[in-house]
């Protein structure tokens, strides 16, 4: 055949992939492609190490008998695959979890064959997803997990208990409810704090519980040095861990925040002057250490403490991983047929804790099992609160002069009237100095009472604002208590 009556190699490109794969975008216009039938779905311009979309096409048409093709070749047959692509229906990719069809939701194993765990109101199978039904996305963060176990009678909960060193029932029940929540899309989980002393085991215990979501490549980081740096880290993986915290500064106290509840990164897209690149994330979240001093009310609110302790017996590394692997399987098959005994129960949602997600998760776990998770959550967040209100000055000001208040009372004044009321409490009326950080105007001081709010709700004191004729006033009240008769007739 003479030279100009072959097919130009972009037309064979662009025939072979469309004939063997499928290609879809996102709403935030990436272009993705999946073998025909095949869930795992990668960006057709990636050009990392987990096997991007062109490398796949070569190999593919290498295998075919095709032979090698030269990049411009290629560059202009995924242009054109690219162009035809932003025509399709918007679909969704996920990152190991994602909801499914029919009240089904999916937990991707990682593994190269496609197959991922159906969780449906009946159970549990091991299957293949319709890629119409669900995409996965893998990056080097999606390690493998093992084929779950059926039938494990919940042994394998208490081989996951007996490997770590949570120091009472009420720990390792909010571990348990933890876990199940991770396996949920939809359900904002508050992010577990694993501290104790030293040498209780806390990162270990938070490589265990990481593990059992991440596959055994999943490990704990250290806290990236920019907000930019963790939102990095947290979209390319389900489940994000931070160890040895030793502080939280109020940039990181609020990443966490939006992390843990959801939120939209915004940024300038690459080789672009006038476009942007949007990333949405909601992720489980895990962190590790012994003290991270003043914990924010906002971030106490989306905390869950879990408390470790010493082990007496002391285990070689070798031996407690080769039996954490060892049982790995049938930890994953307990947790998965213990989260569909959960979905199943019938609870009441909570509706005066902030995470009521999750609050409603520990009351259908506590239908389920009757481990007591509720109870649990709320009094892990009552010690927050005590931690919140002893590592804030100005939190403690407003509970001393609270008292002055009779029960069903109120005081309202202006900003600036509340702030030389609070500051002459403070500092004796003059006898000593101002703390650092103390707020230094009245706007200052508004805006750190709302952030107070919760925290001094829970204590019996609430603060509200508002406006009158005169101008703006802050009002602290303490509501009398509920007759306990008025309190059953609300129930």
């Amino acid at each position: 055949m003479a030279d100009d009556e072959k097919t130009p190699g972009r037309e064979v490109i662009a025939d072979y992939a469309q004939a063997h794969f499928r290609y879809f975008r996102t709403a935030d216009g990436t272009v993705y492609a999946h073998r025909t039938g095949h869930p795992v779905a990668r960006p057709i311009r990636s050009q990392g190490t987990t096997g991007s979309h062109r490398q796949e096409l070569m190999v593919g048409l290498y295998r075919a008998g095709f032979g090698v093709f030269n990049g411009s070749a290629l560059k202009e047959a995924l242009d054109l695959i690219e162009a035809l692509a932003l025509s399709e229906d918007v679909r969704l990719v996920h990152i190991r979890v994602a909801p499914g069809h029919d009240g089904a939701t999916w937990l991707d194993l990682g593994r190269d064959d496609g197959r991922s765990v159906r969780i449906h109101p009946a159970g549990w199978d091991i299957a293949v997803p319709d890629p119409q039904e669900v995409c996965w996305r893998r990056t080097q963060l999606t390690g493998e997990l093992p084929l779950p176990v059926k039938d494990t009678d919940g042994k394998g909960i208490d081989a996951l208990l007996r490997l770590t060193n949570f120091a009472d029932a009420k720990t390792e029940c909010l571990a348990i409810a933890w876990l199940i929540g991770c396996l949920g899309p939809s359900v904002p989980v508050p992010a577990p704090f694993l501290t104790g002393p030293q040498g209780a085991g806390k990162s270990t215990g938070g490589r265990m519980l990481v593990r059992l979501i991440e596959g055994m490549s999943g490990d704990l980081r250290r806290a990236p040095k920019s907000e930019e740096d963790l939102i990095s880290a947290v979209a390319a993986g389900w489940v994000t861990a931070l160890d040895n915290l030793s502080h939280m500064g109020p940039e990181l106290s609020d990443a966490m925040c939006c992390i843990v509840t959801g939120a939209e990164s915004v940024k300038r897209a690459l080789f672009t002057d006038g476009d942007v690149h949007r990333s949405a994330y909601r992720r489980p979240l895990l962190l590790t250490g012994i003290d991270v001093g003043v914990i924010r009310p906002d971030l106490a609110e989306r905390l869950l403490p879990l408390h470790l302790e010493r082990p007496r017996v002391r285990r070689t590394e070798a031996e407690l991983w080769a039996e954490y692997e060892d049982v790995l399987p049938v930890v994953l098959g307990s947790l998965l047929d213990l989260a569909v005994q959960v979905r199943a129960a019938e609870a009441e949602t909570p509706t005066d804790l902030r995470m009521a997600d999750f609050a409603h998760l520990c009351a259908q776990l506590d239908a389920a099992t009757g481990l007591g998770a509720l109870p649990a959550y709320r009094a892990s967040l009552d010690d927050l609160n005590d931690d919140v209100i002893e590592g804030d000055l100005l939190a403690q000001t407003v509970l001393q002069h609270a008292d002055t208040i009779e029960l069903g009372g109120a005081q309202r004044r202006t900003s600036t009237e509340w702030l030389h009321c609070l500051s002459s409490r403070c500092n004796g009326d003059g006898m000593r100095p101002l703390p650092k950080g103390w707020p230094t105007t009245g706007k200052v001081l508004s805006d750190r009472l709302k952030r107070l709010q919760p925290t001094l709700a829970a204590r019996g004191v609430l603060i509200d604002s508002g406006r009158t004729k005169e101008g703006r006033y802050l009002e602290m009240a303490r509501p009398a208590p509920t007759p306990p008769h008025e309190q059953q007739q609300l129930l």
